[in-house]
């Protein structure tokens, strides 16, 4: 697909600067500098101010008070603009008036003010901003949050149980017990734009929006290919047997930890049985039925949001864009 990289989260031409990780001297007089390149992070959400319509990460230097609750160590995200960037998890922090029940929702609209934050730095969620970030932007705060994720929920040597502990500035975590060394996750998710004819099949999961569709997707199985996991899902979770299978376009996805490979495939049945402990409900839906949906005119289905891989699929398919 010609367009692949241009889907959000794609490819910035970020420098991951994998050759610094290993040299603490080096990184930590950068950081001694007092220059700002350290992104905070709160609960996932990056610091980031709005400056004409669109949004930018805010960077502070290493002694600065937003960061006096950050844990120890700081990951190194890569080198942009020719500075090294790295990220700061702060979540110990708790902000006045924290509406949890917001914390984690389908879309977190909540934005929290630290009260060391320059005014209009704000700590926002990703996915409520992602398509207003610049691919440099996107790119560095979906690193950061896949990266501060992982090591929140893997403290752990999965060998001996002993506590490991974070290396290579993040990108790794190694158990002093044992000697093992732990990598971050990322778990490959298939997401298949599945056509027949003039039609394309949609689902729902319970607790989506009101009306909302996207396309069908699932995790790959150990022992199983791109194509044979398209194929079992799509089987899965509606009935509709899928023949031929093609490769289009990925995006990372940090919620939590996906790597979601976008995928092309032709239906030789149209009878849906949708699965209950899969999903919510299936359809096929007519391309000029989607073009309305897009353009806010179809008052039955809200299509998936702006910014996520299933949108940017649907509408490269809409516009013939695929090959």
């Amino acid at each position: 697909m010609r367009h692949s990289e241009a889907v959000t989260f794609g490819g910035s031409g970020l420098d991951r600067a994998a050759y610094l990780r290993g040299d603490t001297a080096v990184l930590a007089a950068h950081l001694a500098t007092g220059v700002e390149m350290v992104l905070p992070i709160w609960n996932g959400k990056p610091l980031v101010e709005e400056a004409g319509g669109l949004q930018q990460l805010c960077w502070v230097p290493a002694g600065h008070p937003i960061l006096a609750s950050a844990s120890a160590n700081m990951i190194l995200l890569g080198i942009s603009d020719g500075l090294p960037r790295f990220a700061a998890d702060i979540s110990d922090w708790v902000p006045v008036d924290l509406d949890e029940a917001q914390i984690g929702s389908f879309l977190d609209p909540t934005a929290q003010i630290h009260p060391a934050a320059k005014l209009g730095h704000v700590f926002r969620e990703i996915r409520a901003i992602m398509t207003a970030l610049s691919p440099r932007d996107a790119e560095l705060a979906v690193t950061a949050k896949a990266l501060l994720g992982w090591h929140q929920t893997h403290g752990f040597c999965s060998r001996c149980g002993s506590t490991s502990e974070v290396s290579q500035a993040g990108w790794q975590r190694t158990c002093p017990q044992c000697g093992a060394h732990h990598f971050p996750r990322t778990d490959p998710v298939v997401i298949m734009l599945i056509t027949h004819g003039n039609d394309v099949l949609l689902g729902r999961s319970p607790g989506w929006p009101e009306g909302m569709y996207s396309l069908l997707a699932g995790f790959v199985e150990p022992g199983e290919t791109i194509e044979a996991a398209v194929r079992r899902e799509v089987l899965e979770e509606t009935d509709i047997r899928v023949s031929d299978v093609s490769y289009l376009a990925s995006q990372p996805w940090p919620y939590p930890s996906s790597l979601m490979m976008g995928c092309r495939g032709q239906a030789t049945s149209r009878e849906i049985k949708v699965d209950p402990v899969e999903i919510e409900d299936a359809i096929w839906v007519s391309r000029e039925a989607l073009a309305e949906a897009f353009a806010g005119r179809n008052p039955k289905i809200l299509p998936a949001r702006k910014g996520a891989i299933a949108h940017f699929l649907l509408e490269n398919w809409l516009a013939d864009r695929l090959n």
